[in-house]
């Protein structure tokens, strides 16, 4: 199996390195979009302020990507602050489409 490591090619510029980050961000907006539109069915289906925020839910999603990073010999320390980060982002995504749904 290759690690997510592992296919990131040398670069001898600048101009190579955000080719690369390029075609990254070519795949990884779709499934941010994805993630978020998961979101807003969660607002659906949950219809309730106090049910938006899960700190459970959010630890488990934490332990649950901390290996997977390491797996993929990436950094689970930076991919941690990234998933807090970007679940907050979501939860305020999240109450926004909730106030949709009132």
């Amino acid at each position: 199996m290759t690690r997510a490591i592992d296919t990131v090619r040398h670069c001898a510029t600048l101009a190579e390195v955000r080719e690369g980050v390029n075609a990254l961000d070519d795949l990884l907006v779709p499934l941010l979009v994805a993630r978020g539109g998961y979101m807003t069915q969660a607002a659906r289906v949950k219809n309730d302020a106090s049910l938006v925020r899960d700190e459970a839910r959010i630890q488990a999603i934490i332990e649950r990507v901390r290996p997977m990073a390491e797996a993929e010999g990436g950094n689970a320390d930076l991919i941690e602050r990234l998933y807090r980060a970007m679940m907050e982002c979501y939860i305020a995504y999240e109450y926004e489409e909730l106030a949709k749904f009132e």
